[in-house]
């Protein structure tokens, strides 16, 4: 019976009421989703817990890892609400946004807004996008903290809907009072990344950072790229640093940047993120009209492919399998895009590094490891690793050949679960086993999970001293059933 081959592009699904209907989950599981996210956006911190001990109980159930990523929700830049919910605005009309204005009454000539320094930090002529952009207006004047507007851009307006500034410019803080309270609760749940909305500079990260390590928490720290700010060259490189995963959010970093200039970027981030040996997940619409339909549009699976083209990481579902009709279909359209996109010959193709030298004998070690499955018949490459660096440095390397993180530190495979080719397999040895013991024992463990069959070819890669991070200085090929049969 032939195999499936195994995707290398994770997939990340956004957990909510879609998924906690009985049976999802485990049917979300069984479709292939690699890291799901909890949406501090919505729901309470006790749904939270519930959804992440859920996912931790089908973990131990199917002996499937799946990643567990917070997002948190950031700056609430946003009107208030309509007394009839949603009003239509003309084009050409005036509108106002109030901050003094009742909070619970707009109507279709001014309504109430939450974030009482937009009157400072606009002036005649700037442009607002409110709803994702869907409408537009341009301020006239700044009269007693009440801005008023023209509509450029009409339709209907509901309530509590974002507001972005074209060109970006807003001074919200990334991190609210409510984040930090939040950050409590991703702490209690032990969470594999966070994601920081809106960040503004490297200092907003290091900050959540910091906040979750006084907590106990060392997850992850995903920055999600949604400002115009923010894409600025040296402020970028700079952001990606300071995070171990960047997120193309592209509902807002496509308003405040403009539609045109977004796959370019999108394209530019991804790059970006790979050579400095961050995470790259791509997010937003890509399969959206699966909220209603059982299929996606042939826009979407084009979109899927080519953030899969691109080197993504990980491409994201929101709605579509937090509050969408078809959560599970979503997931499986994204599997055969993916599996479908990853046979092109251009993406297992990589320069990365080649014309530089290293610094360290754990990242020369990946290199070389990398080079020589790419140049010879190696079924697959296992990494011993303590921290989790050694299986990061050979996913920048493209390939259509799988690694295999080896580890017996949770949290280090659980960051695993992100990265684009890397599988996490828990494995544990004795103080006493001899280097021909632990080769036996990777083996064994490979034949037991059905990755290896006699004859076949493996990488592995390790350091002298177990339990010791940036140790890995061994690289040893080895064929299966030649000595080393369990």
């Amino acid at each position: 019976m032939t195999k499936e081959p195994l995707r290398r592009t994770k997939i990340l699904a956004t957990l909510g009421p879609a998924s906690d209907a009985p049976g999802v989950l485990e049917a979300l599981f069984k479709a292939g989703v690699d890291v799901v996210r909890l949406n501090f956006s919505h729901g309470s911190a006790q749904d939270h817990i519930n959804r992440a001990e859920a996912v931790r109980a089908l973990s131990r159930k199917t002996n499937r890892l799946v990643g567990i990523l917070a997002d948190l929700q950031g700056p609430k830049i946003r009107i208030e609400r309509f007394t009839e919910t949603k009003v239509w605005l003309d084009d050409g009309q005036a509108f106002a946004l109030d901050i003094n204005f009742d909070p619970k009454n707009g109507d279709n000539t001014q309504v109430g807004i939450s974030y009482e320094p937009l009157a400072h930090e606009v002036k005649p002529g700037s442009r607002l996008l409110l709803d994702d952009g869907r409408i537009v207006l341009d301020v006239v004047d700044v009269v007693n903290m009440r801005v008023n507007c023209t509509v450029v851009v009409g339709g209907h307006l509901s309530n509590n809907k974002g507001i972005n500034l074209m060109g970006g410019g807003l001074s919200a803080a990334a991190l609210t009072d409510k984040d930090r309270e939040d950050i409590k609760t991703v702490a209690k749940i032990d969470c594999d990344y966070v994601a920081i909305s809106f960040p503004r500079c490297a200092e907003d990260l290091n900050e959540a950072r910091r906040l979750l390590q006084a907590e106990g928490c060392y997850a992850g720290i995903v920055a999600k790229v949604e400002r115009a700010e923010a894409i600025v060259v040296d402020v970028l490189d700079e952001i990606i640093l300071a995070s171990d995963a960047v997120m193309v959010a592209r509902g807002d970093l496509g308003v405040e940047i403009g539609d045109a200039r977004l796959p370019a970027v999108q394209k530019y981030l991804i790059q970006r993120a790979r050579t400095l040996d961050r995470i790259a997940i791509t997010a937003t619409q890509m399969m959206e009209s699966m909220i209603d339909n059982p299929i996606p549009t042939r826009a979407e699976v084009c979109d899927v492919a080519n953030a899969v083209f691109d080197g993504t990481d990980a491409i994201m579902l929101s709605a579509e399998t937090a509050s969408g009709k078809h959560p599970v279909k979503a997931v499986e359209a994204m599997v055969r895009v993916c599996l479908e996109a990853e046979k092109e010959v251009s993406v297992r193709v990589s320069k990365h590094r080649v014309d530089k030298q290293f610094e360290r004998v754990d990242e020369a070690i990946a290199m070389s490891a990398m080079y020589m499955a790419n140049h010879s018949n190696v079924k697959g490459i296992v990494s011993l690793t303590e921290s989790g660096s050694t299986p990061l440095w050979m996913s920048r390397i493209s390939s259509g050949i799988p690694i295999y993180a080896f580890s017996s530190q949770a949290h280090t495979l659980g960051k695993v679960t992100l990265y684009r080719g890397v599988f996490p397999v828990l494995f544990t040895l004795d103080a006493d086993d001899d280097h021909a013991e632990v080769n036996r024992k990777i083996v064994a463990r490979l034949r037991k999970r059905h990755l290896a069959e006699m004859g076949d070819r493996f990488i592995i890669t390790k350091g002298d001293l177990t339990g010791v991070q940036g140790g890995t200085n061994a690289l040893k090929v080895v064929t299966i059933g030649e000595g080393l049969t369990p």
